[in-house]
């Protein structure tokens, strides 16, 4: 984890935006997102992977967290917000111009898509099969030249 102000306030605004969610395994759901901050590799990246799912999820908007954040992080988790109504592949091909949101778009996938994890989920195994085929084709766009 890189350790810094901003990514300290990211840490502290995403546990308690996600306090007393869970995961689809049970977990606390704060768990993903410090998953994924432990895999990016600067400042910026680190914020947007901890704050990834704050506005999708929660109560927390766009602008409270423009109040606390660069734009660059701000326009990054904009785009990894996944609007109501938008095609899921269409979302992904929206976000994939942005180094930021797109490395945190595909570590996500990474751990939405660990087999380990989704023996706990206890979808039907079509479902799962459904969602890793999603996953890998939205991964696939991601990695396209």
């Amino acid at each position: 984890m890189i350790y810094t102000e901003l990514t300290v306030k990211a840490m502290n605004i995403a546990y308690q935006a996600h306090h007393g969610q869970t995961d689809k395994c049970g977990c606390p759901y704060v768990f993903h997102p410090f998953h994924l901050a432990e895999q990016m590799q600067d400042e910026y990246t680190t914020c947007a992977a901890l704050l990834h799912d704050v506005v999708e999820d929660t109560d927390m908007t766009i602008e409270q967290l423009a109040e606390e954040f660069p734009e660059p992080i701000i326009t990054a988790i904009k785009l990894l917000t996944h609007e109501d109504g938008v095609d899921y592949l269409e979302y992904v091909r929206g976000l994939k111009g942005n180094d930021i949101a797109k490395a945190v778009k595909l570590a996500d996938l990474a751990h939405n898509s660990d087999q380990e994890r989704c023996k706990l989920v206890g979808e039907p195994q079509e479902r799962t099969k459904s969602r890793m085929k999603k996953y890998e084709k939205a991964k696939q766009i991601l990695l396209e030249v």
